[in-house]
């Protein structure tokens, strides 16, 4: 059976890719903390040598929209390309031609469906940077497979935060039934507190601080029951009109367990967002051996 060597969760800023290639005068005063941040995240990867990368994003109503936009999906392709001309013009992102894993994406499709989870699926996504962001921090060779997984975090009526939840945990229990010898990364990308064209965008930090200092503690402990007991769809208004990515976060917990601390956990407050990083170790959890680690806020 394929074994799932770390399950990862982590912000997908847009603009680290131009942050962290600028030089001289173009280089953010914040560029070199951010970049040491990311090279520690990276390695909690590396060290676990996945052969697969199972990654979970949100469309940004570049290829999905209102005429058509389902709650979950799963890329079935045998490539992808990305990224948007948009990312491109105003991020810098570079393009991407990334080759995907037909046989698991059917099987997490498959099982998906046989459990309740009436999946959508695609055979020609095009991925934007919810996806390729985390590629450049985690995995910049871009030369595993990936099972792209687009959850819908923008166009109401969305899925209940619960929902969220009990998908990860499908997706975990689903990768390690896939009869291979694949080593699978999890990871997924969402984002803590955040405004969009709102009054709040471009303040000294988030937009709400204390729903951020929750949201990471919540992620670290994998307290998910306490997490479900404050979070609804409603509530997640309240901290930035677009915080309710913070749903994807969600969904990673479910698949890192209830009750599991995360083994790797940073943090990195910027002008106007709180970027974050987690990394468990399931292998770890199942030994006994596990152990949470913090680095330094």
């Amino acid at each position: 059976m394929a074994e799932v060597v770390a399950v990862i969760a982590s912000t997908h800023h847009p603009f680290y890719y131009r942050a962290s290639t600028s030089t001289g005068d173009d280089r953010p005063p914040f560029a070199d903390e951010w970049v040491a941040k990311i090279e520690r995240f990276r390695e909690t990867l590396t060290r676990a040598k996945p052969d697969v990368l199972v990654m979970v994003g949100s469309d940004h109503f570049h290829q999905l929209w209102l005429d058509n936009m389902p709650q979950f999906l799963v890329g079935k392709a045998p490539f992808y390309d990305a990224n948007w001309y948009n990312e491109e013009r105003e991020f810098g992102l570079p393009r991407f031609r990334l080759e995907g894993h037909e046989e698991l994406s059917s099987h997490i499709l498959r099982g998906g469906l046989d459990s309740g989870f009436d999946l959508a699926f695609s055979n020609e996504l095009r991925i934007d940077h919810s996806i390729t962001c985390p590629i450049i921090t985690l995995r910049p060779e871009a030369d595993l497979p990936i099972v792209p997984i687009y959850t819908n975090i923008f166009a109401p009526p969305l899925p209940q935060p619960s929902r969220f939840v009990e998908l990860g945990r499908q997706i975990r229990r689903l990768v390690e039934s896939w009869p291979g010898n694949e080593r699978v990364a999890i990871i997924g990308t969402g984002h803590l507190s955040l405004e969009l064209g709102g009054p709040r965008q471009f303040g000294p930090h988030g937009p709400d601080p204390e729903f951020d200092r929750k949201a990471v503690e919540w992620i670290a402990s994998g307290d998910i029951e306490g997490c479900l007991a404050e979070v609804t769809l409603d509530s997640l208004h309240a901290p930035g009109n677009a915080t309710h990515g913070f749903m994807d976060f969600m969904l990673m917990m479910g698949a890192a367990g209830d009750g599991v601390r995360a083994d790797h956990v940073d943090s990195l407050d910027l002008f106007h967002t709180m970027e974050a990083y987690f990394t468990w170790y399931p292998k770890a959890t199942a030994d006994g051996t596990h152990g949470a680690g913090r680095a330094d806020a």
